[in-house]
């Protein structure tokens, strides 16, 4: 089973139609005990990165998140979900994140147009099992103002041209986070979808 948490921030059921269209059923959920049961668990979301990270902790859902790392399983962070994976956010002064990967969140330089908005395209660092079937130079849809930058160059798995190259997926191990909206696009983020659900 494929847990999605719900914090009150993202079109989750976007996300969970994504996966049910794969072929992988997705339950949306609030309750901490079901995440902790979850073969797989995803953290997507919309919105500010300080008041996510409040409602994760009031929904006591920081400890579930944990475990699920620290125990292996796959977890996926999507938009939002992958800056909370990070440290820290700049946003709205200083965050602390779930400091599953070392790194800060910033936001894109000034002179670009924000949110980076529409259809852009990853050049591929590493191999990875989430990127099974997706062409180098595969274009997918974004919608972000603020980027990670990780400490550690290992876990950038896809890069990203938007005034300055930034990581659009990172990963470790079972660990994924993604930039993009997979479900907003179109076939190959279907196919990322699908490449989660297969990980054991």
């Amino acid at each position: 089973m494929i847990a999605i948490i719900n914090y009150g921030m993202g079109n989750l059921r976007s996300v969970q139609k994504g996966f049910e269209m794969v072929g992988f059923p997705a339950r949306v959920t609030d309750d901490p005990a079901v995440v902790r049961e979850a073969d797989k668990v995803v953290l997507p979301g919309v919105g500010a990165f300080g008041d996510a990270m409040v409602n994760l902790r009031s929904a006591g859902m920081l400890e579930a998140i944990g475990e699920t790392v620290k125990e292996g399983k796959p977890f996926l962070g999507i938009c939002l979900g992958l800056q909370l994976m990070f440290d820290s956010s700049e946003e709205g002064g200083y965050n602390e994140g779930l400091k599953i990967f070392p790194g800060r969140v910033r936001l894109l330089p000034p002179g670009l147009k924000v949110p980076h908005m529409g259809w852009n395209q990853i050049e591929i660092q590493k191999e990875d099992p989430i990127l099974r079937g997706i062409p180098e130079k595969s274009a997918f849809y974004f919608v972000h103002s603020f980027y990670v930058d990780p400490s550690e160059p290992e876990v950038t798995t896809t890069l990203t041209e938007y005034g300055i190259r930034f990581t659009s997926i990172a990963s470790s191990g079972n660990v994924f986070g993604i930039q993009f909206h997979p479900e907003k696009s179109s076939t190959l983020g279907l196919q990322i979808l699908k490449n989660f659900g297969e990980l054991k």
